[in-house]
Order: structure tokens, then sequence, then C-alpha cells
């Protein structure tokens, strides 16, 4: 089992539970775990905007207790979105972020919570839910880019992030970015050829911007 290496990035295709043993201690791991939720499958019908999802059965239950110990253990802190899905899972703590969406009474959450390692004040991020789709939408549990920044600057001191869910990559193109290095797991084949992709073209685009700014 070999990584693909994108610049800073190095990006598994498996299973976390097999890979995170591999790996020593990060700074920080930043992530979105399947929540449990179904949300691989159409949440609505397509004549109402709804994209029509594959239904992989990705979402199908949360990750175990196991999961969690591995996770808490790969990073120096830590940022799970999705967290008050996975309290009795995770210790508490005195920060929780937020994303609010600027939208209420939707079909789907006014916001979305993290928990947080850190000992510091609960911070709030607004971010319109049309301004997420402008990143264009390849996952149905897709977090923003500017999203993900917004939660690696509140870590400055990682120099190296790993998301153990990595999904189509959003976590990766933030950190590459923002010139941070980059650990990235995925098991779904597609999503991983979808994160490769875009954290490639994150990588590039930085790098051209470096060659200009020369």
């Amino acid at each position: 089992m070999e990584p693909v290496t994108i610049g800073r990035a190095q990006l598994w295709l498996g299973d976390c539970r097999e890979i995170l043993p591999m790996l020593g201690k990060v700074d920080a791991v930043v992530t979105d775990p399947p929540y449990g939720i179904g949300a691989d499958k159409h949440a609505g019908k397509s004549e109402n905007g709804w994209t029509q999802w594959d239904g992989d059965p990705w979402d199908n239950e949360r990750p175990t207790a196991e999961v969690f110990d591995l996770l808490l253990a790969a990073g120096r802190e830590q940022i799970v979105w999705g967290g008050n899905y996975f309290t009795d899972f995770l210790p508490p703590t005195m920060q929780w972020l937020v994303w609010d969406k600027g939208q209420r009474n939707f079909s789907l959450a006014d916001c979305e919570f993290a928990w947080s390692s850190q000992r510091r004040a609960a911070r709030i991020f607004d971010y319109p839910r049309a301004s997420a789709l402008q990143d264009g939408k390849v996952h149905p549990t897709q977090k923003p880019v500017a999203l993900m920044k917004w939660c690696i600057s509140l870590l400055p001191k990682a120099d190296t992030i790993l998301d153990p869910f990595l999904g189509s990559g959003t976590t990766g193109v933030a950190a590459v970015q923002m010139g941070r290095n980059f650990i990235g797991i995925e098991r779904e084949p597609k999503y991983f050829e979808i994160a490769c992709k875009r954290i490639e073209d994150a990588q590039r685009q930085g790098d051209m911007f470096q060659e200009s700014a020369a």
C-alpha cells in the first residue's frame, strides 16, 4: 500500500482503521466523518433542485468508538465536524465551532457543529449556503473550502493537517492553498480520484501564484 504524493499532500486510498496506525502523530486532525444519516442518498426530487446521488452505502452508520480512539491519538489537536453526532465518543470540550449557513427553516440544518479539542472560546463562521455551492458540489456532504480554511486558521502552529475521511478532498485543498502539509485517507475509489484531482489543481494554482510573485 503506497500513497499518492501531490506536492505537499500525501493521499491514501484505503480504510483509515488500517492506515492510521501506520502514520506518525501529526499536528492536527481536521475532518468530517460520516454521520450515519444516509446522506449518501438523494434527499429530494430532482425537479425540486436536489442532486440525485448514486446511493453508495458509506453513510449508513457512524464510525465506531475504535475509529475515534485512533483519530484522537493521531493528532495533537482535532477539529471534528458533525461533533454533535459523536458526543458519546468524544470527551467534553470547551470549544465548539459553528458554521451558520445564513438561511433559516430550510429543509436542511440551519447550521453545523464541530467538536474542537482546543481550550478556547467557541466560534461561529458565517458563510451562506449559496456561497458554498460556488465550489462545485461533487460530494453529498462537501464542506466549503472557505470553512475548512477558517478551521485551519484556528490552528496556526499546525504544519501538517490530517483528514482520515477525505471525501472529495476539501480539507486538502484548503491546506495546500494555505501552504500546509496534508495527509488524507479515503476508502471510496470514486471520491479518492476526485480528491486527487481537486488537490492537484489547488497545488498547481499555488505553484503558479508563487512563480508569478517571484
